[in-house]
């Protein structure tokens, strides 16, 4: 059995939350905005629901200790082997990545979710994003690459998939910019090396790591149905809980096919959701997977043995977005011109990252493009409108 469990030679330690002004800003100030979001989108909470909120939001406004895991959690034994080694952090001296996805771990312990009688606690932001009027003509602009032949339709594809990442409600200056990407904001484009690999030979299993529901899961899907035409299967890996607002889960993508997808006016979406649930159900194709492990903050050579079997055997790995970029790269510093295929050297099986940046961590950049976005844009890092499609076979 493959074993990655080490660190690889030459990784750069992570980030912590007291490095840079963005990371500092973002669990102090604009986490505890997102808790109390929480508080105000869900007025059926009951008073301890809200008020173990309210003092989550505080803790981390006062750079409290972070808490350890609850026994009573049913996956405790798993959050006491991931705390153990950032006891005594506090959250604004704490190792970013870790800090950052405990902090919704114990957020959902607060409203105590279980998945069905007390849900999803940003449900109510998702449903104003799944609910957009303009996302079907989005879905159909996607979908009107379907004759053309398979090199250009997954030109097209990989594009949309990326700027769909845009659409994060936990960043609003990002989703403001729409998913129409401009070309000179792709600052990294292996598209032609990734369609090489998808289109060389026949057959082969894609796995296809998700981030953001609403407009982003659409696109995706909108890719799947493409990479079924190029690959024998396909698996759409959702997260198990919710995290970052606008993370998609099982519940999300139910919701895309009864309502999003069931529109009168435009059979084609309809067509795509027959085409998605028979590949599925009857042939046994596509396989929606929601593992925990997508809620842990494990980087990629922490995944789980069996995992990383499957991805080494993979035709593809496409991991969506900015978090689970962090999580390819160990969300350390590179420098930005170290090649991406460098970062994630140690991955075993071939990975394509479609992501917009929202945090500062970025690798496989050619020399002095980022020194150049420096002088251009100070944020170009954080505010959602510079993408890249970089690939390691």
């Amino acid at each position: 059995m493959l074993s990655f469990a080490n660190t690889p030679d030459g990784q750069p330690r992570p980030m912590r939350t007291g490095d840079t002004a963005f990371t500092r800003d973002t669990m102090g100030r604009r986490v505890p905005g997102i808790i109390r979001s929480a508080i105000a989108g869900n007025p059926s909470y009951l008073p301890p629901q809200a008020a173990a909120l309210e003092a989550l939001a505080a803790a981390l406004e006062s750079n409290a200790a972070l808490p350890a895991p609850s026994p009573d959690w049913p996956d405790s034994a798993d959050w006491q082997a991931l705390y153990a080694p950032h006891a005594g952090e506090t959250w604004l001296d704490a190792e970013w990545f870790f800090a950052e996805i405990y902090v919704y771990r114990l957020l959902l312990a607060a409203v105590r979710y279980d998945g069905r009688r007390i849900g999803d606690p940003f449900a109510f932001k998702k449903l104003e994003e799944a609910d957009s009027p303009s996302l079907p003509d989005t879905l159909l602009a996607g979908l009107s690459l379907r004759d053309r032949p398979i090199a250009e339709r997954l030109s097209g594809l990989l594009h949309g998939s990326l700027w769909g990442n845009r659409m994060d409600l936990s960043l609003s200056v990002a989703a403001s910019l729409g998913v129409q990407g401009a070309d000179e904001d792709l600052i990294a484009d292996d598209r032609a090396a990734v369609i090489a690999q998808l289109t060389g030979t026949p057959g082969g299993h894609v796995h296809v790591v998700a981030d953001n529901a609403g407009t982003e899961l659409a696109l995706d899907l909108v890719l799947v149905d493409a990479l079924l035409d190029c690959a024998e299967f396909v698996t759409l890996h959702l997260k198990h809980a919710p995290m970052f607002v606008s993370d998609a889960m099982s519940v999300d993508l139910q919701y895309m096919f009864n309502t999003v997808l069931q529109r009168p006016a435009h059979p084609e979406l309809d067509r795509l959701a027959h085409r998605l649930a028979s590949a599925g159900a009857e042939q046994h194709r596509l396989t929606i997977t929601s593992l925990p492990v997508w809620n842990t903050p494990r980087f990629g050579w922490q995944l789980p043995p069996d995992l990383l079997e499957q991805f080494a055997a993979a035709k593809l790995v496409i991991f969506k977005g900015d978090l689970n970029y962090r999580r390819l790269v160990g969300d350390a510093m590179w420098p930005p011109a170290t090649p991406f295929a460098q970062a994630v050297g140690y991955f075993p099986g071939p990975v394509l990252a479609l992501r917009t940046l929202k945090s500062e961590p970025i690798a496989g950049l050619a020399e002095g493009v980022a020194e150049a976005l420096d002088a251009e844009d100070p944020n170009w890092r954080l505010n959602g409108r510079r993408g890249v499609i970089q690939f390691k076979p």
